[in-house]
């Protein structure tokens, strides 16, 4: 299987303002390819930080993610998000 992993782990600390940020990239990650197949759920942290919510989506490649991110729409966004929680992003190739 070829294609790349956009994961987040995210602690939301202002629901209202993650809202706003979720309707965008709820649109811009689809037009970019990309496919949510986890959207917080059930976890089980193993090692490390936990965080409260996990986001998992499949892209058909690590440069179909990077310019999803890279959106100017996306962008903005990330301004929301930024204020609103405390989150790690990675991107991941499978290999």
């Amino acid at each position: 299987m070829k294609g790349a992993l956009w994961i987040a782990h995210v602690d939301v600390h202002d629901s209202g303002k993650y809202g706003e940020y979720i309707k965008v990239a709820s649109v811009v990650i689809p037009e970019h390819g990309g496919q949510f197949i986890a959207r917080g759920g059930r976890y089980v942290q193993l090692e490390g930080q936990a965080r409260a919510r996990n986001v998992v989506a499949l892209f058909p490649s690590v440069e179909a993610a990077v310019a999803a991110y890279n959106d100017p729409r996306y962008q903005g966004a990330v301004k929301l998000a930024k204020a609103a929680a405390d989150r790690d992003m990675v991107i991941v190739e499978l290999g």
